[in-house]
């Protein structure tokens, strides 16, 4: 696997999202934007009913939606938060959740969590959101 090198560091301080979508072309893909000694954040497009599988963090984690619908289901909320562009949802940690983009258009939204934080799927003693 090859390393990767984040779109914003020293002497690239700037990067534009249209520019990133004409390099990468059509979704899935996923860009490193950040990934300093404190944080990480990565700029991710997924085509709606690409979702992601269920998982948690050990750290709370917050999206930013720069394009289309997304639905979170996240561990005790009755109903999935519909989130559109402009939105910010935020992901408590230990939380199951799950992404669903939905809508007619490629979904584009920046996670933000800790350095080094990854899906985890063994939380002890429960069940992931069906």
């Amino acid at each position: 696997m090859s390393a990767r090198i984040p779109m914003l560091r020293i002497g690239s301080l700037l990067a534009g999202i249209d520019d990133l979508k004409k390099r990468r072309g059509d979704p899935p893909w996923s860009e490193t934007v950040v990934m300093s000694d404190d944080v990480q954040a990565f700029l991710i497009c997924h085509a709606p009913g690409h979702s992601n599988d269920t998982h948690y963090h050990l750290h709370d984690e917050w999206w930013i939606v720069f394009q289309g619908e997304i639905d979170w289901s996240i561990e005790g909320q009755a109903e999935p938060i519909r989130a559109r562009a402009g939105d910010l949802v935020f992901g408590p940690k230990n939380l199951w959740h799950h992404i669903e983009p939905v809508g007619v258009e490629p979904t584009i939204r920046i996670a933000i969590n800790a350095r080094g934080e990854f899906h985890r799927y063994d939380r002890p003693g429960c069940k992931p959101l069906p």
